[in-house]
């Protein structure tokens, strides 16, 4: 089992790396090829519209280490994307992994819009791990509206799944206990009362993305 995740946190204890960490423990196994990349620190240059991957199938800009990465990406049976959720959508270092993905498609301009066809179909599982300060889930929808129509352009084998967890302002704050919770949400001006029940709605967020990991590698949990 081939797994490449991509970590889009600036942060290093970030909510959704700390998603992509217990994804990860319950995807390990004996025999399994995992690898993260860290996007802000990935050496890929922002996509330039130029097209060329139309005819080459593959990306015309040289000179950073998008191949081998696409290469990686092509192999991979699972792929992992996680991201905290900046101005209802992705961090800028993701993005621009998200746009170099264009090289995978063939984009035809009509009068009526778009055509998209995949150079090759994947057969993969595509999973998106969000974490955002908002208390509402619908924050993330941008986000995950892309990672769908991804999904569904590359092939209709591929099965996509998301997880969103929701009023996490604070680095790490997935894992704070009650007390801590508390003199974080008195600060914030959040009612502390809901402290008690965000404390277990955090520690199952984890589990769920543990439990994910585990279930896509087909292991029983």
């Amino acid at each position: 089992m081939i797994i490449t995740a991509f970590d889009g946190s600036p942060r290093k204890n970030g909510n959704s790396r700390m998603l992509l960490n217990a994804f990860i423990a319950g995807a390990k196994e004996k025999n399994s090829d995992i690898k993260i990349y860290k996007t802000d620190e990935m050496d890929i240059k922002p996509c330039r519209g130029c097209l060329m991957c139309n005819t080459l199938k593959l990306c015309a800009i040289r000179k950073d280490n998008w191949q081998d990465i696409a290469d990686r990406i092509a192999g991979s049976d699972i792929l992992v994307f996680s991201s905290p959720i900046y101005f209802h959508h992705t961090t800028a270092s993701m993005k621009r992994l998200l746009d170099r993905l264009r090289s995978f498609i063939h984009v035809q301009i009509t009068v009526s819009g778009l055509i998209h066809t995949p150079h090759e179909k994947w057969n993969k599982k595509i999973c998106l791990l969000t974490a955002h300060g908002s208390s509402a889930v619908d924050d993330a929808l941008p986000l995950v509206d892309l990672f769908k129509f991804l999904s569904e352009v590359m092939g209709p084998d591929n099965e996509f799944y998301h997880l969103n967890a929701v009023r996490l302002a604070a680095s790490g704050q997935i894992s704070f206990d009650e007390e801590r919770l508390r003199g974080l949400y008195k600060k914030l001006g959040i009612p502390v009362e809901l402290a008690v029940e965000d404390a277990e709605r955090n520690a199952g967020y984890l589990k769920e993305a543990e439990n994910l990991g585990c279930s896509l590698i087909g292991r029983k949990i």
